[in-house]
């Protein structure tokens, strides 16, 4: 027991020399304590962090309160106390302070304050992309308004004294000139550059353009130069995201960038139909804005205001001179269908005239004698009848003036909503016009079926009309009992409209679909060979299936693959094959895919290659010509049930037909991969398959035999499609790129940053 407190206080001591503090000779600096005056805001999150500084060591009181971190701002600051209070070792009302001081010391790490001081020295050089740190939230700094200072709250009841200790370590030192960046807690924007309301503005903006909430904050350099940055993450491509940092470093850049955001959220919000911003990353990682492939900068803002107003007024020239002309073209068809109507009515009284007298005696001779005048009694002249056809609107068949619009050398935002307002009400007029000619035009073609119709029954009931014993034995036949009916309406014939394959919703259905139609198609082993195209061989089977093996590849990669077998204890080096083949794994084992129990065995290379001691180079060549034969034939069994974009990054080159091509149905994961290249270029490639394209899905069935039949129908493990190119007539659709921020380390802070660009090929395809 004595020995456990001699090393106890070995250790304690070791630590106050590391600080550099004699508990016996607390400095005069540390005793000195400053009233704060500290003002708690009324309203305030401690998670959200508004401003960064770099303060110095020297200006910061340090304070100890027997509180927890996550406990509120009122009790830790109402219950904390001077450090020197907690370093008195004679004054009996500290005793129980300077008991917790020294718990403290005694539970922290040297290695941790070490860790502190490195993280301060990488921030003495640069402020990290993100701004925040791994460690920042253990800072507990402050500032006093009133009496302008800095102080730090210590919660004692915390088990992480890291940042605390290297402030007191550097306190304690001789020099105590150096700075340390850091959060300020409970601060608010000083609207130095921009208004409260601005920030919270630019925050709704951006979330628009980007459907990311930015962090931004106030940064504060050595020099006490303020700037405002901004960080987030956006889209650059489909689902793909890309980190972005904003940097404003004056009230000018901050109104300008504010601005922008503003413009084109009006612009966006009121009229989206004409206004959509799409978002790409600059050179330096800055978020920029796109509309059709054109940059918007403020700095080219009018100009680019001037040219979309010019083009808006030709839109509504164009509109306006449509709508003339197709309104003159609706009237027209509202006269000849009133003609239509009115000679149609004529036949149809007719002809009920017709089938009521034929009823009577009497009323066969009335209807003879009556409609053997001349024909041409009954009928108006097309001239009379369309002299009585009067437009419902006849007055709006008068051109109005057009709208006289100011010229001006400048436009603006305002001005520019007006216009595509009324481009929009233009527009939605002439679909309403388009919609009723569509109407009319239909009704017309059915009105003329049914004159014809009525056309040739008069004249059948005319042509028995020669005399009046023909006409009596006609209308006494049972024919003809109604006017038939015009045409039905004609449908015209659309494009097949398909859903749009949503990786994140429709993998699910998509792989349980796969899944089952390869457990049907394929035998064991075309799965096998497919599994084998997952692992570290298929650049190999690729150089055999188009014949650009070198004479060392396949004497390398079987030394390569026999080792690793060894390694994984599948052989060993005394063993001439493995005598489990693929039993490795005992098959009463339980596993799980996607929290769903089996008992299936995992695919196993060295068993389906047949990789014993012994393996000759001519047989595991013949091995991997047969696996490339296997997955030639799989692709002829298995076809895509839906329409499905894939996608593939290469770097700096194109898709060979001739090879085994792996595509993944996830585009973030192909980025992801590309990215780690050291290339600054990638060519991502994104082929629209349709449906009953030749493709293979790594479904569960690829990974695992199924011989319990316990394996979860799915594609769980992998979003990877093994496609058959050379049998898809590819045509490109569309040539772009966009820029990608990647970290070296996206675990580091302080990680180099590179600015990928991505050149993205989308191509439709058909089957050949």
């Amino acid at each position: 027991m004595p020995k456990k407190t001699v090393d106890k206080n070995q250790t304690i001591k070791e630590k106050l020399e590391y600080l550099g503090l004699d508990l016996d000779k607390i400095p005069r600096t540390i005793k000195q304590y400053k009233p704060l005056e500290f003002r708690i805001p009324k309203f305030y999150d401690e998670k959200q962090y508004r401003q960064y500084k770099y303060v110095p060591i020297k200006d910061i009181q340090i304070l100890l309160s027997p509180t927890n971190r996550m406990d509120e701002i009122e009790e830790k600051y109402k219950k904390a106390s001077p450090l020197a209070d907690y370093l008195d070792n004679k004054s009996e009302e500290n005793i129980l302070k300077h008991t917790t001081f020294l718990n403290m010391l005694n539970n922290f790490k040297i290695e941790d304050v070490e860790k502190v001081e490195e993280e301060q020295a990488n921030l003495n050089k640069k402020i990290p992309f993100k701004v925040k740190y791994e460690n920042n939230y253990l800072w507990q700094i402050y500032y006093s308004e009133n009496t302008d200072q800095y102080f730090m709250l210590v919660p004692t009841e915390d088990s992480d004294y890291s940042t605390f200790f290297y402030l007191l370590k550097k306190q304690l030192e001789k020099r105590r000139t150096g700075k340390i960046f850091v959060p300020i807690r409970n601060s608010e924007y000083t609207s130095e550059f921009l208004k409260k309301s601005e920030f919270e503005d630019i925050e709704n903006y951006l979330w628009l353009f980007t459907k990311d909430w930015p962090l931004i904050y106030e940064v504060y350099d050595k020099n006490d130069n303020l700037s405002i940055q901004i960080v987030g993450e956006t889209e650059v491509y489909q689902k793909i995201k890309s980190p972005y940092r904003v940097k404003l470093e004056d009230k000018e850049q901050a109104n300008e960038f504010y601005k922008l955001l503003k413009a084109m959220f009006i612009l966006q919000t009121e009229i989206p139909h004409y206004f959509d911003f799409k978002t790409n990353i600059g050179k330096n990682g800055e978020i920029e804005f796109y509309i059709e492939n054109r940059k918007i900068e403020y700095g080219n803002i009018i100009e680019w205001i001037n040219s979309e107003y010019s083009l808006g007024q030709d839109k509504e020239e164009e509109a306006e001179e449509l709508i003339t002309k197709n309104s003159k073209r609706l009237q027209d068809l509202k006269a000849e269908i009133a003609v239509q109507e009115i000679e149609y009515l004529a036949k149809e009284k007719q002809i009920s005239t017709f089938l009521e007298c034929k009823k009577t005696f009497f009323g066969k001779f009335k209807y003879y004698f009556k409609y053997s005048k001349k024909k041409n009694k009954n009928k108006m002249k097309n001239e009379e009848i369309e002299e009585q056809v009067i437009p419902e609107n006849e007055e709006d068949m008068e051109e109005l003036p057009k709208r006289r619009r100011t010229k001006k050398e400048n436009y603006n935002i305002e001005e520019l909503v007006s216009l595509y307002k009324d481009i929009d009400s233009k527009e939605t007029e002439l679909k309403n016009i388009m919609m009723d000619i569509n109407s009319l035009k239909l009704k017309n073609k059915n009105m003329q079926k049914k004159i014809e119709n009525a056309t040739a029954y008069i004249a059948e009931i005319d042509s028995h009309k020669k005399s009046i014993f023909e006409f009596w034995k006609y209308s006494n036949k049972d024919e003809m009992s109604s006017l038939p009916e015009g045409e039905e309406e004609e449908v015209n014939i659309i494009k097949k409209i398909t859903k749009t394959f949503d990786y994140e919703e429709d993998l699910e259905k998509l792989g349980k679909t796969m899944d089952k139609m390869q457990r049907k198609n394929l035998t064991k082993d075309e799965t096998d060979s497919i599994y084998i195209t997952t692992t570290s061989l298929l650049p190999l089977l690729n150089k055999i299936k188009i014949n650009e093996l070198q004479p060392k590849d396949i004497e390398n990669a079987l030394k390569e693959i026999k080792k690793e077998a060894i390694e994984e204890k599948t052989l060993s080096e005394k063993e001439e094959f493995d005598i489990f083949g693929g039993l490795l794994q005992d098959p009463t084992k339980v596993s799980k895919i996607n929290n769903k129990k089996h008992r299936e065995l995992p695919k196993d290379k060295f068993n389906i290659l047949e990789i014993s001691k012994n393996t000759k180079q001519i047989g595991f060549k013949l091995s991997l010509e047969n696996v490339i034969a296997n997955v030639k034939t799989a692709l002829t069994k298995v076809v895509i049930p839906e329409d499905v974009p894939v996608y593939k990054a290469i770097i700096d080159d194109k898709i060979d037909d001739r090879k085994i091509n792996i595509f993944d149905i996830n585009p973030e994961n192909e980025i992801n991969m590309a990215i780690k290249n050291d290339d600054n270029k990638i060519n991502f490639y994104k082929i629209n398959l349709e449906e009953g394209a030749n493709a293979v899905g790594y479904t569960n069935c690829i990974f695992f035999d199924n011989q319990n039949k316990t394996l979860p129908v799915g594609q769980d493990l992998s979003t990877k499609i093994l496609v058959d190119v050379s049998q898809l007539d590819l045509t490109l659709k569309e040539k772009t790129s966009f820029k990608i921020v990647k970290f070296e380390d996206e675990h580091d802070d302080f990680s180099k940053v590179e600015i990928k660009t991505v050149n993205v090929f989308e191509f439709d395809s058909q089957k050949n």
